[in-house]
């Protein structure tokens, strides 16, 4: 049974945990579930506590939940979806994901890219490259937040030393929501992005890198990694369209 209203101490727990995880906008309480929103992040979050102990979260954001990684429970409540946690440290261990997923998925770039270039002139070339540059800039200050700030495949996390890689590059997307998807980019260190860019590797539907017939031995050993890149349906997407059109299109000629 949902503790309703919630105590003195449910509620300063929920604020903490909220404020302290980019969801900082609260909008009251409904039945047991206080409500929260962002001003950098889509989408509510509600948080309540059950009368026997474990704590719960609501999501009505689809992307989220898609992405989230747990398994969504029975309890009735608002949103799309509720997850249950036998403890308040659990609750802290999701919430940052939860953010960094709310703040990227699904148009959240674009949104900020439109807000950004809306008084921008772009007669000129030179005018049309100062938004190219607004553009790459939010795309990888939210491909940092989806990838939690580490190359997906070797785990390295020093900023200086990641490039927020377009799978379909800017050049080649057919709009803005394009450019901005989260899912057309990966956050890959140095080196893997330069062989990716240049169409010497590309990736297959289980994340495996695939190396171009034109990548030295030598290159390819230099080449570590720790794990497959963890992809969704939609990176795929992107990704097809880079087996095709950028990876096996340069490899004759490289």
């Amino acid at each position: 049974m949902i503790e309703t209203p919630q105590s003195f101490v449910t509620r300063q727990e929920c604020d903490k945990v909220t404020y302290q995880n980019g969801f900082r906008r609260p909008h009251g309480e409904t039945k047991g579930w206080q409500r929260y929103s962002s001003t950098t992040a889509q989408g509510s979050i509600w948080l309540a506590r059950h009368t026997s102990g474990p704590w719960l979260l609501a999501l009505d954001h689809a992307g989220v939940i898609a992405e989230i990684g747990i398994e969504a429970s029975d309890a009735a409540g608002p949103g799309l979806a509720r997850f249950r946690f036998a403890s308040l440290a659990q609750l802290y261990d999701v919430m940052p994901r939860v953010y960094e997923l709310a703040a990227s998925l699904p148009d959240a770039p674009l949104q900020e890219f439109l807000h950004l270039t809306e008084t921008l002139p772009r007669t000129t070339e030179a005018e049309r490259l100062v938004a190219q540059r607004v553009g790459q800039n939010i795309f990888r200050e939210r491909l940092l937040q989806y990838w939690q700030g580490r190359c997906p495949l070797t785990g390295i996390a020093d900023k200086p030393l990641l490039r927020a890689s377009h799978i379909k590059p800017w050049r080649d997307c057919e709009n803005d929501a394009e450019r901005l998807d989260v899912h057309n980019g990966l956050l890959l260190s140095a080196l893997w992005d330069a062989v990716f860019d240049g169409g010497l590797v590309t990736f297959g539907d289980d994340g495996t890198p695939v190396f171009s017939e034109n990548l030295s031995e030598q290159a390819r050993a230099r080449l570590h990694y720790d794990r497959p890149v963890d992809l969704t349906e939609k990176h795929r997407v992107f990704l097809e369209w880079h087996r095709t059109k950028i990876f096996d299109a340069k490899a004759p000629d490289c």
